[in-house]
């Protein structure tokens, strides 16, 4: 990757008004990366005439206490200064997803935008939208690939120790390892992972502060909702030792659904025995975009699917459900009913998962 991070920093050195943007609905590495590099140029780029982060939709309460999240711009929200922080940019780098498609109604400006575009992220099979593509399906979370781009010049342990919000890339980092590999509980195999753990530990990451901030922070509708979805959610299939739980807008809304209240629902039933395979479907509502691309159609179902071991889940979400990820954790969406997403789960499964 030497070639591309000589690239990514040739263009950082010549650029005057950068964007950084994740995916939709981020999650702990999408932050974390976004938030990293935001730091980063910070730290690198102090003369910059402007730096922003841009979401395509917000992210959950959870993570709003990394360093600068509340700096963030939120497309859906202020759609119209994001767009024209994008148009103007000269240098967009885009961290933790494979293609246009995962920033939702941001992609047309994204696409439509001149400035040079860095793609950093661990998806398979990254869409060639982007000028420089630092793409590592191996690595357990993008958060890996920005401290090697980062950790890559020789001035960067001290960065990272030091001035200027140096200090917050450690903390956005480790957020991203930890979230992104279940608390190294999967996509956790690699050595490498716990020699950057223990760098970042070395650079003071309170690493059970950040567990605290992340893990012990839900609300008590979110915990009832737990407790629901548990007790009279979860259909058990044991001949393929696998779960499934779905939940449609109404019980959403019964417990005051936020975003980031589904965070780790999909890892539950793996805590069982003889469950090496888990699904959770959630309804969600379809944005306009996604209404024009989809025939309409109004609902949105969302699919997170988790496995243990030498089980992978990413061929069924790629196959069904049109998305992807790694083998012990993917994800996808389906346009309709629940009840159709779930009887197409149901009725293709078994081709996918092991039996006994």
């Amino acid at each position: 990757m030497r070639s591309e991070f000589e690239s990514i920093y040739r263009l950082v050195a010549e650029a005057t008004k950068v964007v950084i943007t994740t995916h939709m609905s981020p999650d702990g590495d999408a932050m974390g990366s976004a938030l990293a590099m935001y730091h980063w140029l910070r730290c690198r780029r102090p003369d910059l005439q402007s730096l922003t982060v841009i979401l395509p939709t917000a992210a959950p309460d959870f993570l709003m206490w990394l360093p600068d999240a509340d700096k963030c711009l939120v497309h859906d929200r202020q759609r119209e200064e994001a767009e024209q922080r994008m148009a103007d940019a000269d240098l967009i780098i885009c961290t933790d997803f494979n293609e246009p498609k995962r920033v939702g109604a941001l992609a047309p400006a994204l696409l439509k935008a001149t400035g040079k575009k860095v793609l950093i992220d661990h998806h398979l099979h990254p869409s060639d939208f982007a000028d420089v593509i630092v793409s590592v399906p191996e690595a357990p979370a993008t958060c890996q690939l920005v401290y090697e781009l980062i950790t890559a010049e020789e001035n960067t342990p001290s960065l990272c120790r030091e001035g200027r919000g140096g200090s917050s890339i450690p903390t956005c980092i480790y957020t991203g390892l930890m979230t992104d590999t279940g608390n190294f509980s999967y996509n956790s195999r690699n050595p490498e992972l716990y020699r950057i753990v223990a760098r970042l530990i070395e650079w003071g990451v309170d690493k059970d502060a950040i567990y605290n901030n992340v893990f012990n922070q839900y609300s008590v509708d979110r915990m009832r909702l737990v407790g629901y979805c548990l007790n009279q959610k979860m259909r058990v299939f044991p001949e393929y030792h696998m779960a499934l739980i779905y939940l449609n807008r109404k019980e959403l809304y019964k417990y005051n659904f936020q975003s980031g209240d589904a965070e780790g629902i999909v890892n539950m039933p793996l805590q069982s025995k003889d469950i090496y395979y888990s699904c959770f479907m959630r309804e969600d509502k379809a944005t306009p975009e996604e209404q024009a691309a989809h025939n309409g159609c109004k609902t949105k179902i969302k699919i997170s699917l988790r496995s243990q071991g030498d089980r992978p889940v990413n061929i069924l979400a790629a196959e069904l459900f049109g998305g992807g990820g790694h083998a012990n954790a993917s994800g996808g969406e389906y346009y309709g009913p629940i009840s159709s997403a779930v009887q197409r789960f149901l009725s293709g499964y078994t081709q996918f998962f092991k039996k006994d």
